[in-house]
């Protein structure tokens, strides 16, 4: 009897200690999520600052050029599979970008709209 005690003991604190990897391992892609979408605001943010400076919605071609290939570029503050685009439409711009974090099975987005007075 002592033994079938000593039995189920072990498998109680296993499947805790299980519930609790799992929770681990869920808390660090969460914070990875969290540190991408961090970073493509800054990236957005970067963009949208380039656009009041000029006070236009528009940016020109080298500016926008390298703009994405910092986006790109997972090893200098990009995005790992990052792809940056800006639309514009009269005095507003809409800035999306899209990234896939490892392990991830769907796209992650973040789209930002600037509004120019």
């Amino acid at each position: 009897m002592a033994l079938i005690e000593v039995l189920m003991a072990v498998l109680i604190f296993s499947v805790g200690i299980l519930g609790l990897v799992g929770l681990q391992s869920r808390a660090i892609q969460l914070s990875m999520d969290t540190e991408d979408r961090n970073r493509a605001a800054l990236l957005a943010n970067e963009l949208i600052n380039e656009m009041w400076l000029r006070r236009t919605p528009t940016v020109p071609a080298g500016v926008e050029t390298a703009w994405q290939d910092k986006v790109k570029d997972a090893t200098k503050s990009g995005l790992p599979g990052g792809d940056g685009k800006y639309e514009v439409t009269g005095r507003q711009a809409d800035v999306t970008i899209e990234w896939q974090s490892p392990g991830a099975s769907t796209k992650s987005r973040l789209t930002t709209r600037v509004v120019l007075p």
